[in-house]
């Protein structure tokens, strides 16, 4: 059952757009809009605008557009119940007393509670028998008691059905424990535990759910650590281990380390702005995940070729957040949990100093560039500094262009005026570069070839661009819509996403509702909103909205008076014949 419209009403009454958005992104006033960098990609010039007036956003960037409630199912990974829930509290308001749960939101919440029940069993079997192996092995790690509660550490039994037995005396379905990813299913389609013989590291999101598990076996046995599949409720490569804690610690600086055990050991150490990505490389969304939290991110990643070659890579992607990077390479290829239980009492302290010295990501690239090349000998010499123009040509900070190319020119001995000519050069093929592709995504654009929601939009360009100009009309110029509904019928519109859009626009009028994108959001998928997000924004405001109407509407009236390739394919001379004279005669 859907949630009553005069809900959705008085929650649009009472929830701004841009105070919502404002509380995730820094936006700035543009005209009658708010732009700021879009949190859904990554980009150095703002393309994401907020109308307040219109009630809906959209980044010209990336796509990504819809109305508030769209914005907090993305940006929180809600569905579309949670943030109407969400939106709710947030203004005040209780829910409708009706079970208004789908599917999709019942099974989130079942698999929240399996995890936490999970969490609770694992936690438990630290301290029996079986998991004394698993506790002491904590402790050697150098573990407190205190920090091992902090973090809800645990230990998955040997046995492969105890969990599974466990959740099941709790109510569990074995269909709700596979999609928790708590158990596989056997060839004989019997559950049993994912995890087995391992010490437990509860993942939690920002709301103090538990969302998934990283398993570490204490053994040699592959592989060394096993985390949670993505599920209904978590997805590795959005989220980051310990967050929940460091981001109220972070203080414009996030620490980004490798693994489970050097974020506790920080943690414990007293430096508890420390976080871990899941088993995976830093992705593109964990980076604008750390841009909500902080404007630095210290890379502390392993000294060894593995490590090196992840911290290049993880510039190159908190570069595109927006992030400042710093680099902190432990000596002696330790990593840092190991380096603060080596230096016992001054651990802490050392690290910190290590933290405080730790130099930019320019300098990391460019000392890196230079172990590749024997700088005794002229010719790689100068490919080195034809490679570190290169580099440098990549910055946007002009004052951080000269200071590298002074220190280089200073460094071996040549011209800075020469450094300096070969870095523009790759400056201005970088931006013959980027004209070319905004010249492909222009094209691409305007031609909708790849347009994967209406995707009848590219054989059919003039009468979608008519359906789109109608659609935007109904929505932002009311006055226009009774205009449009007596005067197109569905089945006039050609593209089927286009016509989905009117039929559901046209049964809101036929009960008195409202045309904003808040109050047809619930009916469409988070695609599908942005991309009438992206139709509205096309199309602004009209001073006559009737007579554009009318326009409009003649047409598609064309538009439905061609045959279509199939029509065409079928038809026999003399309806050819009469389809041609009719295309003649509205040329004279």
């Amino acid at each position: 059952m859907p949630i009553p419209q005069e809900f959705i009403q008085e929650l649009k009454s009472r929830t701004d757009i841009v105070d919502v958005i404002s509380s995730y992104v820094n936006l700035k006033k543009a005209g009658r809009n708010m732009v700021g960098l879009c949190p859904f990609h990554t980009e150095k010039t703002p393309s994401f605008n907020v109308s307040r007036e219109n009630e809906f956003f959209h980044c010209f960037g990336c796509g990504v557009g819809g109305d508030v409630i769209t914005f907090v199912r993305r940006i929180e990974n809600l569905d579309y119940i949670d943030a109407v829930k969400f939106l709710a509290q947030r203004a005040g308001m209780s829910m409708p007393e009706k079970d208004f749960d789908s599917g999709i939101t019942n099974l989130k919440n079942r698999i929240y509670e399996a995890n936490r029940e999970a969490a609770r069993f694992y936690h438990k079997q630290l301290y029996t028998p079986q998991g004394k192996e698993a506790l002491e092995y904590l402790r050697k790690r150098g573990l407190t008691e205190k920090t091992i509660i902090h973090f809800g550490l645990g230990y998955s039994p040997q046995s492969r059905f105890e969990l599974v037995n466990h959740l099941k005396s709790k109510g569990f379905s074995q269909q709700e424990m596979i999609q928790a990813n708590l158990a596989n299913l056997s060839q004989k389609n019997y559950p049993f535990d994912r995890f087995s013989d391992r010490v437990m590291f509860p993942i939690i999101d920002l709301r103090g759910n538990v969302i998934a598990f990283g398993g570490r076996i204490m053994s040699d046995i592959k592989p060394k650590y096993l985390n949670t599949s993505d599920t209904p409720v978590f997805n590795k490569s959005r989220n980051l281990f310990a967050l929940q804690f460091a981001k109220n610690k972070a203080n414009g600086q996030l620490i980004l380390v490798e693994g489970y055990m050097d974020v506790i050991a920080l943690h414990q150490a007293g430096i508890e702005n420390a976080v871990a990505t899941l088993g995976t490389s830093l992705t593109t969304e964990q980076a604008i995940v750390l841009k909500r939290y902080c404007d630095e991110v210290v890379v502390c990643y392993d000294a060894d070729q593995a490590g090196q070659k992840a911290t290049a890579r993880a510039i190159s992607i908190l570069r595109e957040a927006g992030l400042r990077i710093r680099i902190l390479t432990v000596p002696d290829g330790k990593d840092p949990d190991e380096y603060i239980k080596n230096h016992g009492e001054q651990g802490t302290a050392r690290f910190r100093m290590l933290l405080e010295k730790s130099g930019s990501d320019v300098r990391f690239q460019l000392d890196t560039l230079r172990k590749r090349y024997n700088i005794d000998l002229t010719e790689q010499r100068v490919e080195y500094l034809t490679q570190a123009s290169r580099l440098l040509a990549g910055l946007d900070n002009s004052i951080e262009q000269n200071v590298y190319l002074s220190e280089l020119a200073q460094e071996l001995n040549v011209d800075k005026a020469a450094l300096k000519n070969q870095m523009h050069r790759y400056e201005r093929q970088n931006r013959r570069d980027h004209q070319k592709r905004e010249q492909r995504y222009i094209q691409e654009h305007i031609s909708a070839r790849n347009d994967k929601i209406n995707n009848e939009k590219f054989y059919n360009l003039r009468a979608a661009n008519a359906e789109e100009a109608l659609l935007a009309l109904i929505m932002l110029n009311p006055d226009a819509a009774d205009t449009v509904f007596s005067g197109v019928s569905k089945e006039q519109f050609i593209t089927s996403f286009n016509r989905k859009v009117y039929e559901i626009l046209k049964k809101h009028a036929m009960q008195g509702g409202e045309f904003s994108l808040t109050d047809i959001s619930g009916e469409f998928s988070n695609d599908e909103v942005s991309s009438i997000a992206k139709i509205l924004a096309s199309h602004p405001r009209e001073n006559d909205a009737v007579q554009a109407a009318r326009e409009y509407m003649q047409v598609l009236a064309e538009e439905n008076e061609k045959m279509s390739p199939e029509q065409i394919a079928q038809a026999d001379t003399q309806t050819l014949m009469e389809q041609l004279q009719k295309l003649k005669e509205k040329k004279k």
